[in-house]
């Protein structure tokens, strides 16, 4: 891996905190999502790391034609870029059921589904749905241990098919089952939990063929898991961060040999004592839902430690013996990149070690235009 990828020739050009793409590594990291997968047909990404239509197109361009996300303008993004198929990976109530009805009409060129869990939500859908003379496809998010959302695996989730198979206006196509609280170094040790998490999901699937029901599309996993899910032949896959990647993921699977491909620039803007110094990286500026020793790595001066940080400053202790002065810049790689994507509404991108051009983070606004 080429020392100084990360390097920035024209920075001065670049106010910070900024949030930059590089997009040669952004290809990769699709490439080898594909690779790892073998069947791009297997592949639905989660956008919700993103966000962005640019980076969208390019796994449209790369031959993946369905996706995953998690809010209306993630869902209308997708429409915008003409994918194929959207599933909002979420159970929608109230007004989302109109936004999401008004974003299937928009763009009749994507094929959009939603998840349910429970037979009151599939009732509210299924009157909401007909009324509007549509059938929407859905899947029963089955909870697997994430204990967030969804219907226990085994027979309440195949009664739940079955019932929401009797209602107009939705169709079960299959089961959705994150495994997110599977996040173990150990490898042998995670493919375990998520071998028996799946195997409750293939006995879920095997009850709903038996009742008579062609056999449900499985949807399974995230990030941590897809290096074990892409090995099967029964299931498609939804990886999110691969696309960027990060500090957390790079530590958690070294399996998986996606590069860093988003940074965050940040300049010492003071140094308060000996050993102190405040950067521009800010809780506006950088995931903070972590511990703070948690947030961000810096490349270019790993040896930095986060003690405090609030709205627009970042503290960090540096070394007795240090030199570095008001207006140096660090590279931060985020030990989160998902959410710190959702603080920027622009990415600057990099090319030959050169800004040349913005990436718009539209997606991140709760309202596009729906």
């Amino acid at each position: 891996m080429e020392k100084n990828w990360y390097h920035i020739n024209n920075i001065d050009e670049l106010d910070s905190p900024a949030l930059v793409i590089y997009p040669v590594r952004v290809t990769h990291n699709i490439n080898t999502a594909i690779d790892m997968i073998a069947d791009v047909t297997r592949l639905r990404p989660h956008i919700k790391t993103n966000k962005s239509p640019d980076a969208t197109k390019l796994m449209i361009d790369a031959g993946i034609t369905k996706f995953k996300c998690a809010t209306i303008a993630e869902a209308e993004m997708l429409g915008m870029c003409r994918a194929k198929d959207a599933l909002l990976a979420y159970q929608p109530i109230g007004p989302k059921l109109n936004r999401l009805v008004n974003v299937i009409k928009k763009y009749p060129s994507t094929a959009y589904s939603c998840l349910i869990d429970n037979l009151d939500a599939a009732r509210s859908m299924s009157a909401f749905f007909s009324s509007w003379g549509l059938t929407v496809p859905v899947y029963i998010d089955v909870n697997v241990g994430q204990d967030r959302t969804g219907i226990k695996p085994g027979q309440p989730a195949v009664t739940l098919y079955k019932d929401a198979s009797l209602l107009e206006g939705i169709k079960p196509l299959g089961l959705h089952a994150y495994d997110g609280h599977i996040r173990h170094r150990d490898f042998d040790l995670r493919k375990q939990q998520c071998d028996e998490c799946f195997a409750k999901v293939a006995e879920t699937r095997d009850q709903i063929v038996q009742q008579g029901f062609a056999e449900p599309v499985i949807i399974a996993g995230g990030s941590p898991t897809f290096s074990i899910h892409s090995k099967r032949k029964n299931c498609e896959c939804s990886p999110g961060t691969f696309i960027y990647w990060d500090k957390g993921y790079t530590d958690l699977c070294p399996e998986q040999h996606f590069l860093p491909a988003a940074l965050v620039v940040t300049r010492v803007i003071s140094v308060p004592g000996k050993t102190k110094i405040c950067l521009d990286l800010g809780h506006k500026s950088i995931a903070a839902e972590n511990e703070i020793s948690k947030r961000v790595y810096f490349i270019n001066a790993p040896e930095l430690q986060a003690i405090g940080q609030s709205e627009e400053h970042l503290v960090v202790v540096a070394p007795e013996d240090h030199s570095h002065k008001t207006g140096d810049l660090f590279y931060g790689m985020p030990v989160h990149v998902c959410p710190t994507i959702a603080l920027y509404e622009r990415a600057f991108t990099v090319v030959n070690n050169k800004v040349n051009g913005e990436w718009k983070n539209i997606a991140r606004d709760r309202i596009i235009s729906i």
